[in-house]
């Protein structure tokens, strides 16, 4: 039997043309791009195609024209009426893209803040992820991806990473300093920031430094028993340290003491819980740094937790005599602290005045181990705007009965003690010179053994940004996780889903079909 070629290269030709379809297919839904290989794709499916139609056009023309043709033409409106509504569908959710994170955590979901950052980018931000193909961080970079790829959902137009193998690119590697595996690099016109682990907050962080390229100076006063602001204690300073450097801060000591001047670089002096009293010739020159336009951040303790003993306090007499801020001789008795967390003298920030530190902070409510009171005299420091910034719970008060808090038995003397609600903190902002003051009752609450507690962090941070007149910088929280398990089934469980699965569903529809047969 003489075989017919025409037969054999028409049906050739369309087994070839439906295969280039297919791939043309595949190389869009993965690639997304119009680029030469679709085109080949789409060039072999139209070729094989009129080779198909051009070997036997009578018999198509009679498909097209017959009676099953006639019969069939319903059917095909209705699929292509079907494929049609498809396509507009996928055409509006591939131009307009709606994301829902069903997380119990969010984790899918960028931190507002973050996404005020990417609002406010001045430029378009570029990021270069350098990965190898090795298999031991592909994971890695399946992760980061993800979290690019929310970046630029969340940037407008603004934020666009590629991934780029320092394998086959070493010069580009060189040129962005990679030395490690897995390593990021942001670039904002000129500039460029290096993020050493790929997460949101270092992300964030990265990005806020390329709009801020000058870094502020932060000196911690020392010289009093201050806590350290490096060490891995709970009393000491170094998460705080850390955050403030990753938002491009430099962070160093100051002993006035010793070099008898405010160093010209100074953004802003933290004075945090010196255990001694500052020294009249210090109290001066920050006074005299002030008045010329500085910022000065201070959390001084209840003199109960101090070595202050009898000896006069330089330092609080200043503020309250030439900035009208007074820090009391008492330690705050928070009834909602003592419900809480059994402890009346933890006091918790339960209201913030309207102001720029505490505008994102209106859900989280901040907790200081122990503090003393810090209220505002309109009398003095009249040159200043000053603000009660942090007030508890109208069922405290200011304890000034210094022996029953030694033997842990107070009560609200009225006319003697300060009534509450109680002020924990205030702010003030020269109306000549803008000189800024935040001044709070407690150190403890900036310390790694507190700032994690609900809106501490934010609310130091935040103080410190406004001190640095950088209220654009941000105090990004991490997420807290939710831990699952997988708790794998018993040996007789696995056998009832595989005896399920392999036997009983497909007996029944077995039966199903022989029954209705």
């Amino acid at each position: 039997m003489k075989t017919n070629w025409r037969v054999v290269l028409r049906w050739v030709s369309f087994g070839i043309s439906i295969a280039a379809l297919l791939v043309a297919a595949g190389l869009w839904i993965v690639q997304r791009q119009w680029n030469l290989y679709l085109q080949v794709s789409l060039g072999v499916f139209i070729i094989g195609l009129a080779v198909f139609v051009a070997m036997d056009p009578v018999a198509i023309r009679k498909a097209l024209t017959g009676r099953q043709a006639r019969y069939g033409s319903n059917a095909f409106i209705l699929t292509i009426a079907f494929v049609g509504i498809l396509v507009v569908v996928n055409f509006l959710a591939y131009k307009y893209p709606k994301r829902w994170d069903l997380t119990e955590d969010q984790s899918n979901t960028l931190a507002k803040e973050t996404v005020d950052v990417l609002k406010i980018l001045p430029n378009n931000v570029v990021a270069k992820a350098f990965f190898t193909s090795s298999s031991s961080i592909a994971s890695s970079k399946e992760s980061a991806k993800s979290l690019l790829d929310q970046y630029v959902y969340d940037g407008g137009g603004k934020f666009q990473y590629e991934f780029i193998d320092p394998n086959k690119d070493p010069v580009a590697a060189q040129d962005a300093g990679i030395s490690s595996d897995g390593s990021l690099v942001l670039y904002m016109g000129t500039s460029k920031q290096s993020v050493p682990t790929i997460s949101e907050i270092d992300l964030t962080g990265a990005m806020v430094r390329l709009m801020n390229p000058d870094a502020h100076v932060v000196y911690f006063l020392t010289g009093h028993g201050e806590y350290p602001i490096n060490g891995g204690s709970d009393q000491s300073f170094t998460q705080l340290t850390t955050t403030l450097e990753s938002k491009n801060y430099k962070v160093t000591t100051l002993n006035l003491l010793a070099v008898l001047q405010i160093p010209q670089d100074a953004s802003v002096i933290v004075i945090a819980g010196p255990k001694k009293p500052l020294a009249d010739s210090e109290v001066s020159l920050l006074d005299t740094y002030v008045k010329n336009g500085g910022s000065v951040v201070v959390m001084e303790d209840p003199t109960i937790d101090t070595q202050f003993g009898s000896s006069p306090d330089p330092l609080a007499n200043d503020l309250a005599q030439n900035y009208g801020i007074v820090l009391g001789n008492d330690m705050v008795v928070d009834a909602y602290g003592y419900q809480a967390f059994q402890n009346a003298f933890f006091a918790v920030g339960y209201q913030y005045a309207t102001h720029v530190i505490t505008q994102k902070m209106s859900t989280m409510g901040t907790g200081f181990q122990s503090a003393r009171s810090v209220i505002t005299n309109d009398l003095s420091g009249t040159d200043y705007n000053k603000t009660q910034l942090i007030t508890t719970v109208e069922q405290s008060w200011g304890e000034t009965d210094m022996a029953s808090i030694q033997n842990n038995n107070v009560n609200y003397d009225q006319g003697i003690d300060l009534a509450g609600p109680v002020s924990l903190a205030v702010v003030a902002t020269g109306n000549t010179n803008n000189a800024r003051l935040v001044v709070y009752g407690d150190s403890d609450f900036a310390t790694n053994a507190y700032l994690g507690f609900y809106g501490n962090n934010d609310m130091i941070v935040n103080s410190i940004d406004w001190a640095a007149k950088e209220e654009n910088l941000i105090s990004l929280t991490p997420k807290t996780t939710v831990d699952r398990t997988l708790v794998q089934p018993q040996a007789y469980t696995m056998g009832l889903i595989l005896l399920g699965s392999m036997v009983v569903l497909p007996g029944i529809v077995l039966v199903g079909g022989i029954g209705s047969w």
